[in-house]
């Protein structure tokens, strides 16, 4: 499953950001913001009429210089048509069409993608009739819109949604994994896919950024069909320096949804960095299993206390992570990497493992017996009735006398004791409570 996008491109200073922040941060759409994680003015989860897609800022992309922009659009602009399902082509309604205009036209023009043309900066009736002027540009009935007073917002995002293709399940079968290697550029992901398959698949480069698009590889372990996703690396935004590193960065997080394992590389020379925690933080939030890999160990210089301090370093940096097996590896040399796709199939199985409902339900009693719910505002939780309601990852239902009494210490306990009677190592677990009627 791909959600899809949507982008909005045009030249400078006609509202592109005011739009994108009407969307994702007023009541016209929902943001799902993912902590930990650099969401905003670049791409932001959004829903609309029941359909979810990620919306696309391309503000502040393009040079400031106005004598570059004819030679630096078409780069910009191309990249943006790759990756979108649908695009909104926004132009000025008070300056009317200009050059830059025209010049962005065009290359749509070469494009089969859906192209919404908005029209901004038209804040009341009588400035509609300015806008007859941009069906010279040849994409259909341009929609009035106000992005800083939010009118006829509604009705560009209807034209938007009616664009977008149907998510569609992919038959999936008889693939046993799907395993998203994502981290920072140069942390060696494309040298452990390599090595992982036995051959030269991708391109292997000490220099950051060489992977631009996720390359799918498949390959067999053991009888068991694993699919590899080789992404560009995730860099701070501060970072990423050109347009096409900017997507990128979207095409790895989106690999990180269509995966069942998110295996986040960390250098081990450098240490573990807030962006590595960014990029797990992701597919924590997504529900994805996840292994730790602590790349180029061989750089380490070591002694009896390295792997402890590290192994603490990383699980005091990511507590929220601590459900996720570490593994120091040298992708280089081939060191322990054989134990990662061992490793792979072992957190799957625990991704998607069900629990009978009698022996979950005798977990929970014999947590509360040895450590009852506190009460809260002299009222207790009482928790009647456990079942698991799906995996992938394993998610429960508790039905309970009240959802408000629980305290997140206690969910937390609840959450352990699952862990320590059926394991689920490498994957997430979510505890949901409903009041019983």
């Amino acid at each position: 499953m791909t959600t899809p996008i949507v982008a909005i491109v045009g030249r400078p200073n006609v509202g592109k950001s005011n739009l994108f922040n009407r969307i994702v941060e007023q009541r016209v759409s929902i943001v799902e913001d993912v902590p930990g994680v650099t969401r905003d003015r670049l791409y932001a989860d959004a829903f609309w009429t029941g359909h979810r897609f990620i919306l696309v800022d391309t503000g502040g992309f393009l040079l400031k210089e106005v004598d570059a922009f004819t030679n630096k659009v078409s780069e910009q602009v191309k990249v943006a048509i790759s990756e979108a399902d649908s695009i909104i082509f926004l132009v000025d309604g008070k300056e009317g069409i200009t050059s830059y205009d025209e010049e962005v036209a065009k290359i749509l023009r070469e494009t089969d993608k859906p192209i919404i043309l908005g029209v901004n900066k038209v804040d009341n009736m009588a400035e509609e009739a300015n806008i007859y002027e941009f069906y010279k540009l040849g994409f259909g009935d341009p929609i009035p819109v106000s992005a800083i007073h939010g009118r006829n917002v509604g009705d560009l995002l209807d034209e938007v949604v009616r664009t977008l293709p149907d998510v569609e399940e992919v038959d999936e079968e008889d693939i046993d994994a799907k395993v998203a290697v994502v981290g920072r550029p140069n942390v060696g992901k494309s040298t452990l896919v390599n090595k992982l398959i036995g051959e030269e698949r991708t391109i292997v480069s000490d220099i950051p950024g060489t992977t631009r698009d996720a390359i799918d590889i498949t390959f067999l372990w053991n009888d068991k069909k694993i699919v590899l996703v080789d992404t560009a690396g995730l860099r701070r935004k501060s970072k990423i320096s050109d347009a096409v590193e900017r997507y990128s960065t979207i095409r790895t997080l989106r690999a990180i949804e269509r995966c069942d394992v998110a295996v986040t590389l960390i250098d081990a020379v450098e240490g573990l960095t807030d962006q590595d925690k960014r990029i797990a933080g992701y597919a924590h939030e997504l529900g994805r299993a996840a292994i730790i890999v602590v790349n180029k160990w061989d750089l380490v210089e070591k002694d009896h206390t390295t792997f402890k301090a590290y192994e603490r370093m990383i699980n005091e940096g990511m507590p929220f992570m601590t459900y996720a097996p570490i593994l120091f590896l040298s992708a280089f040399t081939g060191q322990r990497v054989h134990r990662l796709s061992e490793l792979i199939l072992k957190v799957v199985d625990e991704h998607k493992k069900e629990i009978q409902t009698a022996a979950l339900n005798s977990v929970i009693r014999e947590a509360i017996r040895r450590q009852p719910p506190p009460s809260v505002k002299n009222k207790v939780l009482k928790i009647y009735y456990a079942t698991q309601v799906k995996t992938g990852p394993p998610s429960f239902l508790l039905f309970v006398n009240d959802p408000k009494l629980i305290h997140f210490s206690y969910k937390r306990y609840l959450e352990n004791k699952i862990r320590e009677a059926f394991g689920f190592e490498g994957t997430p677990i979510s505890l949901c409570l409903r009041r019983r009627k």
